[in-house]
């Protein structure tokens, strides 16, 4: 821990979004359990304690949006205040906000459509994709990575997921942006928030009428089905058609920024991959999910009076689950601080573990594989074209604002 480190309990702190991993880090070997009175939740760092709370589901509910009223934080404009009951409607009807038996039944209706198996059908896809965009970028010498490559490649893809016309892709891609307001910290980020919900539940509402009568392969057609089979209702299906788009497309985005940037800090590292881009592309993937994973933290609530490393978490008391520090804990990783793409084995938790193990996981990395392996085919190294990187002020994603770079082909 640095000499001048202060341990503030302000988690939205410049300092903490802008390094979590010294802060969290830190908390981790003071108390791994540890009460935030100010934000009202318990904080969990260490990897052993966030294992046995995965492993122990039933004592931790994930229906948060409907049992916590807390007003949105950072504050929005007081204008827009009303605008935050159709948010929470929104979220509480998405299926990772569900418990058991309802949570059950409606991951039985999409698991079968992310097993690995049918995941990695979409690779030839995806590697043509990443191959298109790149080709769009490569004579620059400069790039926007978040606007040029890191948004748009998850986006086509979900748009061929999801079965929608072609020229409907920049149509989708807006609303996927607006969507990612609800990892934003503007005080008037509400309005362009519902705006993009609003639109995706427009533009899905005649795809699911369709798919109902004259279903076909895409995730439309798979949550219509579970409403024909009486699993889902109308809404759940729209609403889960949007959590698809915000997902597939905040993660992803975030996964080849935040594996960019670890490479062009690491150096020695890109020359590992360049090396061998097929044959380093997977274990490079999976250290840049542990090193700066796409998602820092994920929310529970106590099911029951609960005791997690000496401390007793009352039932209905909010914990946060900090992936972020767990995948730093020198108890499991060796020089967790150090990039490492030749790491093994790398039983990192950005995925999180057991019943709400993230079904879009493989496609995540096939995602993260194939631009790591275009990137590394073509480029001999890069540079950021900025002093700063700032980062979006959120407990839950680790999102770059932007990411400019210059390279050499």
């Amino acid at each position: 821990m640095p000499a001048t480190f202060t341990l503030t309990d302000d988690l939205f702190a410049p300092e903490v979004i802008a390094d979590p991993y010294t802060y969290f880090g830190a908390l981790r070997e003071i108390e791994p359990v540890h009460r935030n009175d100010r934000f009202g939740l318990w904080l969990v760092t260490g990897y052993e304690e966030l294992v046995w709370i995965l492993r122990h589901h039933e004592l931790f509910s994930s229906a948060v949006i409907k049992r916590v009223a807390a007003p949105p934080y950072p504050p929005v404009d007081a204008a827009d205040l009303p605008l935050f009951d159709e948010i929470r409607e929104f979220r509480a009807n998405q299926l990772v906000e569900q418990d058991r038996p309802e949570h059950l039944h409606q991951r039985g209706v999409v698991h079968g459509y992310f097993t690995p198996k049918a995941m990695e059908r979409w690779r030839p896809f995806v590697r043509a994709a990443v191959a298109e965009i790149l080709d769009g970028v490569h004579a620059g010498g400069t790039m926007e990575v978040l606007t040029e490559l890191a948004a748009p490649l998850p986006v086509r893809i979900i748009a061929e997921m999801m079965g929608v016309p072609y020229e409907d892709r920049d149509r989708l891609r807006a609303m996927a942006d607006g969507i990612l307001y609800i990892n934003r910290g503007e005080p008037h980020r509400l309005r362009p928030l519902v705006d993009a919900v609003r639109g995706i539940v427009d533009y899905a509402s005649p795809l699911v009428k369709e798919r109902i009568v004259e279903p076909g392969t895409d995730f439309i057609s798979v949550l219509a089905e579970g409403e024909s089979r009486g699993v889902f209702d109308r809404r759940q299906v729209l609403v889960n058609t949007g959590l698809l788009l915000f997902a597939g497309h905040e993660t992803t985005m975030n996964l080849i920024c935040n594996g960019l940037l670890a490479f062009i800090r690491n150096p020695g590292q890109w020359e590992r991959l360049r090396a061998d881009p097929g044959g380093m592309a997977r274990l490079a993937t999976e250290e840049c999910l542990r090193y700066d994973p796409p998602v820092k933290s994920t929310q529970r609530i106590a099911a029951e009076d609960v005791e997690i490393a000496g401390r007793t978490i009352r039932g209905g008391e909010p914990l946060r689950w900090i992936m972020a520090a767990a995948n730093r804990d020198p108890a499991v990783f060796s020089d967790p601080d150090t990039f490492d793409i030749g790491r093994q084995p790398n039983p990192h938790l950005s995925f999180g573990s057991g019943i709400h193990y993230c079904l879009g996981a493989t496609l995540a990395r096939i995602e993260g594989q194939e631009v790591f392996r275009g990137l590394a085919e073509r480029f001999s190294r890069f540079e950021l074209a900025t002093d700063r990187i700032e980062y979006q002020p959120s407990l839950q994603f680790r999102s770059v604002k932007s990411l400019p770079v210059r390279w050499s082909a």
